[in-house]
């Protein structure tokens, strides 16, 4: 048996290629978009996936203010953050929170959906969530992605 043939060859930062996606998220669904960009921002849809190394692709995501929540989780589901005061708990709902901070839903989801590890702050910073069409990474020449076609 050769032994040559079944070496496995692990990624790592001089042997990775990033590429640049861009998604439209407009009436996606929260849940589904944000798994599908982590499989993405992980690196998982790679034949040369590694599970320690940041591998991934980076990705771009326009019209964040036009996802939509399935049921009523709109309406029921409630987003905690505490400003460090005492007393200072603050409760928001998902419309409530498109409306002052469009980018922060898809943030949250797709951060919950990446390691709790230094790997997964290294990986979360390679999305880029924007409310709107427009977004200054034309130069990085981002490939449009179709997320219906990715099975996560």
């Amino acid at each position: 048996m050769d032994q040559i043939s079944y070496k496995t060859d692990f990624a790592n930062a001089a042997t990775i290629q990033k590429k640049w996606h861009l998604i439209d998220a407009e009436g996606q669904v929260v849940g589904r978009l944000a798994s599908k960009v982590a499989y993405i921002l992980r690196g998982k849809n790679k034949a040369s996936f590694t599970p320690n190394t940041d591998c991934g692709d980076n990705v771009i995501i326009i019209n964040a203010d036009k996802v939509r929540f399935t049921g009523n989780k709109a309406e029921d589901k409630e987003y905690i953050r505490y400003t460090g005061y005492p007393g200072g708990q603050r409760f928001a709902t998902p419309n409530e929170l498109l409306k002052r901070k469009p980018t922060e839903i898809l943030r949250l989801a797709i951060h919950g959906m990446l390691p709790k590890n230094s790997l997964g702050r290294v990986q979360n910073t390679n999305v880029f969530i924007y409310a709107g069409t427009e977004h200054k990474h034309e130069a990085q020449q981002p490939v449009k992605l179709d997320i219906n076609t990715i099975i996560a």
